[in-house]
């Protein structure tokens, strides 16, 4: 059986299509180049989890309707800010540039993310966002971040 095949879920949909209109969506929004290097790097053993991710995170979830793609892009972006994740955070930034979100957006959400869990949790982040909407110079992220 295959391995992306057979998993009902509320609306019935195969897993297979999942995982197309998954990669669809990443690479519409991370761009083709990024999200075949991201799927490349992790190899025969990671080939599972880049199914989980492409079916579930962005076939199914990521296509809800709840959210709008620039709410769900913010609300990435204070969940890996919160966890201390920048090399998600980075990701996640160019997607919710690429979902239309505002540099004033996300310098609302760093802020939060300061006030409820703690300023070195917003500092590297502000950085890196600051990068992605071309206000910092990128050789600063090989520079150390200073309160």
């Amino acid at each position: 059986m295959n391995q992306r095949k057979a998993v009902q879920g509320a609306n019935n949909v195969d897993t297979n299509e999942l995982y197309a209109r998954g990669l669809r969506r990443r690479k519409k929004m991370f761009g083709e180049a990024d999200v075949e290097k991201r799927m490349a790097a992790s190899g025969h053993f990671g080939a599972p989890l880049q199914t989980v991710i492409n079916a579930y995170v962005y076939g199914d979830i990521w296509e809800r309707s709840g959210l709008s793609n620039d709410i769900r892009s913010l609300v990435m972006l204070g969940i890996t800010a919160a966890s201390n994740r920048p090399a998600e955070f980075r990701v996640h930034a160019k997607g919710a540039l690429a979902n239309g979100c505002s540099r004033e957006q996300v310098q609302d959400v760093l802020l939060l993310v300061a006030m409820y869990c703690g300023v070195p949790a917003a500092i590297e982040t502000n950085r890196i966002a600051a990068e992605i909407f071309g206000e910092a110079p990128a050789s600063a992220a090989d520079s150390p971040a200073k309160t």
